[in-house]
């Protein structure tokens, strides 16, 4: 298996860096507010972005782009930075231990999503997969 054209590593490492971005974050908003925590993230994000597309040639055309990909990417984008605001701001007032799971029903809602939005089909393991972890969330964030 060539590990840089498989998901799973790459899912992998994406859990091990939003672990690490729960906890820097955490640290990172003690003493400013939340809002302007989220927007120095997105210029380190955004800036790292640039670099790599630059790097490696990746930047394509605008025109080359489709108005329907521009419209879902803008709609994910809005997602995106809704998401990261209420993110920050749960870890301003709450716990890592208690945001990060409770953050983490997102994996549930996509599976909801994507059966009714998508047209997946999940199986009874599945189904049950996805209730354990809702469960399983819900549960480490309960003190």
């Amino acid at each position: 298996m060539n590990l840089t054209s498989s998901w799973l590593p790459w899912a992998l490492l994406s859990a091990a860096f939003a672990a690490l971005t729960a906890i820097f974050a955490k640290v990172g908003v003690e003493n400013i507010g939340s809002d302007l925590a989220t927007f120095i993230r997105t210029i380190v994000v955004v800036v790292t972005l640039g670099l790599l597309l630059a790097a490696t040639g990746q930047f394509q055309p605008p025109g080359s782009i489709s108005p329907r990909s521009y419209l879902f990417l803008v709609l994910s984008g809005l997602g995106t930075g809704a998401s990261w605001l209420c993110y920050f701001r749960a870890l301003k007032l709450g716990e890592a231990a208690k945001v990060a799971p409770i953050d983490k029903l997102s994996v549930v809602l996509v599976a909801v999503f994507g059966v009714l939005f998508l047209g997946e089909r999940l199986s009874a393991p599945n189904w049950l997969g996805i209730a354990l972890i809702a469960a399983g969330a819900i549960l480490v964030a309960y003190r």
